[in-house]
């Protein structure tokens, strides 16, 4: 103890020291530079629900459970208020000063009214305290130390233990996959013998012959034209150089498709191009976030430019008057309108550019959007500011905080990038969740006023009956413990992607599949079965193993079958909307129509209806396009929901019920294009801000 301290005054920095060592990056030790550097210094809340801990280097490390940042705040402050900031027991003192340096000119990631942290440099933390209670679809996630020799034992041995029992999971979802396709083989090949043609009736037979037949005369055309530039260069006839030049949208790859997981060589083959972005998120995650553009009108940006060295808070200001920004190259008048699209479950944001001019992406890229598609955390390489992979606080996060960490980042940054004050959103199946979940009142609402509408395709919010499959209710009655130990604390069955580097692109293709189909039981019947295998290259991507718990554990979706709703909440509901549709039957059997009132949609009727809203004012408005025949989830009892008033703030601007769709037709299909990307691309428009119209070019066929 310093001389002169008592041992009141030493009790706080003791208390402090501990705590800080409890959560820092590395076991404090004086002699090592890196560990003082990377020591915590103190809890900053993202959402009164989302602690990150700063470390005095500037750093970021996630997931810590309230309580443990709650205590590091209140060390720190008693410390600081009892004068022990250079004691002995207390964090060296040049560890508390980069962080003292830091503090001043670092705010709280959200208003004070919304996280209730005091942005006042001389504001004690103890203010900061935010409220204990959880969701009960969201319990605390378990809490992981610095690497000490326990804590690296216990990680090996979760290590071990899933490489084993989940690659038995794995190898029995394949044997399971190929075990059912055996009916499928005899029947093609009985068909076969018969002289008939196996494919003759899918829905799209005759398409897809005439697109198979376009995509076989294009290469040939490219291999030509490559031939012909390899020769010695000749004079262009003019009118074969106007022709070229006149072309919009002009191909710089071609040829046989190599099968390759490159969102650009995709993009190039259509006229387009990509420029990739590293976002990073509140928590310290670096995501990617690829632009699409027109080579022919946009020169893109730096590599440097596009490195974010620290996440992108939402601009307090945006240049609405038409002046653009530095990343801007087109003039006011011929802007185009930011969109953003993020992917679902297993899948990267390359799902949506697989079917060369019939992708989502390009479609709306080519009809005159500014279009961004957005990654999840960790996707095809996981990154972190400080954590490495084998850190299991890398994978300690589900969808709460992708929705309120991840799009957060990649709305800033196409703000950011644009000059806009909102965007059109479009999500995909999961990509719907983790949205659903931050604009809810009591995650991160705030989002919802960056967006100028939201595009669900096939949107998860409640459960379909394939949660009652084998496979997903063995996940859902093991006990959390014993998830760990089958599926490990870091990333899901990561041999998954092992087999996505070694095997075969075709064979990979095909195998992935055979076991998606098998798990989530859905077929190819309305998708282009020739580039089928090119759709599955960019599937799957690593995830942690405690989002999938989320996903089908115990506690949370699988269990509750709702987002944001205990199953006890979606039961009393259901049956209060039974009982209002009997009333409406009594009036209907009298052929006369009921008040308003007696069917909750009255003044009283609907703040009763709505008494436990998931939004408030601040929800954008909402698009949904729901597959019929999709066994995943229900989209059906979402729109209920909406239909009955159980959410008076939300303003469903579209709806639409595809009957024949299974999940992945809305981004795969053949006919998506005219079922629904037409669609998507006139409601963006039609919901973008009057100035923002004003500032870019009207999307063809709007």
């Amino acid at each position: 103890m310093k001389a002169g301290a008592t041992p009141q005054q030493s009790e706080p920095a003791d208390l402090y020291a501990r705590q800080s060592e409890n959560l820092s990056l590395l076991p404090h030790d004086k002699n090592n530079p890196e560990a003082n550097a990377t020591a915590a210094v103190q809890a900053k809340f993202v959402t009164p629900r989302d602690p990150v801990i700063e470390t005095a280097n500037g750093g970021r490390l996630p997931a810590v459970p309230l309580a443990e940042a709650q205590k590091l705040n209140l060390f720190k402050d008693e410390a600081e208020l009892q004068g022990s900031r250079g004691g002995e027991h207390a964090i060296r003192r040049t560890t508390l000063d980069l962080a003292a340096e830091q503090e001043t000119d670092q705010g709280a990631a959200m208003d004070d009214s919304m996280s209730g942290q005091s942005t006042r440099a001389e504001a004690p933390l103890r203010s900061a305290i935010p409220p204990t209670k959880t969701h009960p679809l969201f319990p605390q996630l378990p809490m992981y130390g610095p690497p000490t020799v326990l804590r690296t034992l216990q990680t090996f041995a979760f290590q071990i233990t899933s490489a084993f029992l989940s690659l038995a999971f794995l190898g029995t979802i394949v044997l399971g996959s190929i075990f059912t396709s055996i009916p499928i083989l005899f029947g093609h090949i009985y068909l076969r013998l018969t002289l008939r043609n196996p494919h003759a009736r899918r829905p799209f037979h005759e398409e897809e012959k005439k697109r198979k037949r376009a995509r076989e005369e294009s290469a040939r055309a490219w291999e030509r034209q490559r031939r012909r530039n390899s020769r010695p260069a000749k004079q262009e006839p003019d009118h074969e150089k106007t022709t070229r030049d006149s072309n919009e949208y002009e191909p710089m790859e071609g040829g046989k498709d190599p099968l390759v997981c490159d969102v650009s060589y995709y993009a190039r083959r259509v006229g387009l191009d990509v420029e990739e972005y590293n976002v990073q998120t509140e928590d310290g995650f670096v995501i990617g976030l690829w632009h699409l553009y027109n080579p022919k009108d946009y020169t893109p940006t730096s590599s440097s430019h596009r490195n974010q060295d620290e996440p992108i808070s939402f601009p307090e200001t945006y240049l609405d008057d038409g002046q653009a920004t530095p990343s801007q190259q087109y003039p006011p008048g011929e802007r185009k309108y930011p969109v953003l699209l993020v992917h679902g479950l297993l899948q990267s944001a390359g799902a949506y550019c697989t079917n060369d001019d019939d992708s989502l992406a390009f479609y709306l890229a080519k009809s005159g959007y500014d279009v961004w598609l957005g990654n999840n955390r960790c996707g095809f390489r996981p990154r972190h500011q400080m954590l490495t992979y084998n850190d299991p606080r890398m994978w300690n996060w589900n969808i709460r905080q992708m929705g309120v960490m991840d799009l957060p980042a990649l709305i800033s940054c196409v703000l950011s990038e644009t000059g806009f004050p909102k965007l059109g959103l479009i999500c995909h199946s999961q990509g719907t969740t983790e949205t659903f979940v931050a604009l809810a009142k009591e995650q991160r609402p705030e989002v919802g006023n960056k967006i100028s509408v939201f595009c669900a395709l096939a949107p998860a919010v409640y459960a379909g009956p394939l949660i009652g499959k084998m496979y997903f209710k063995f996940m859902r009655i093991i006990s959390p413990g014993m998830f760990r130990l089958v599926f490990g604390i870091h990333a899901f069955i990561p041999f998954m992607m092992t087999m996505h580097r070694w095997l075969p692109a075709s064979l990979y293709g095909a195998l992935g599949y055979r076991v998606f189909s098998f798990l989530f039981n859905w077929s190819d019947t309305r998708w282009e079965r020739d580039l089928r295998d090119r759709m599955f290259q960019f599937a799957p991507v690593y995830v942690s193993a405690e989002s999938m718990r989320w996903w089908l554990g115990r506690e949370c979706f699988a269990s509750q079958k709702c987002i944001l709703a205990t199953r006890e909440e979606g039961t009393r509901e259901e049956e209060e909307d039974e009982g209002q549709d009997v009333v409406m039957e009594e009036f209907l059997d009298k052929d006369r129509l009921p008040q308003t009132e007696q069917l909750g949609h009255g003044g009283e009727g609907k703040r009763w209806r709505g008494r436990n809203a998931w939004y408030d004012e601040q929800v954008p408005p909402f698009a949904l396009w729901v597959a019929g025949n999709d066994e995943l989830v229900d989209g059906r009892r979402l729109l209920r929901r909406f239909a009955r008033g159980r959410e008076p703030h939300v303003r469903v601007v579209h709806s639409k019920v595809i009957e024949e769709y299974e999940h992945l037709d809305v981004i795969w299909a053949m006919d998506m294009i005219e079922k629904v990307g037409r669609e998507v691309k006139e409601v963006i428009w039609r919901t973008a801000p009057v100035e923002a119209r004003k500032l870019c070019r009207v999307p063809k066929g709007c």
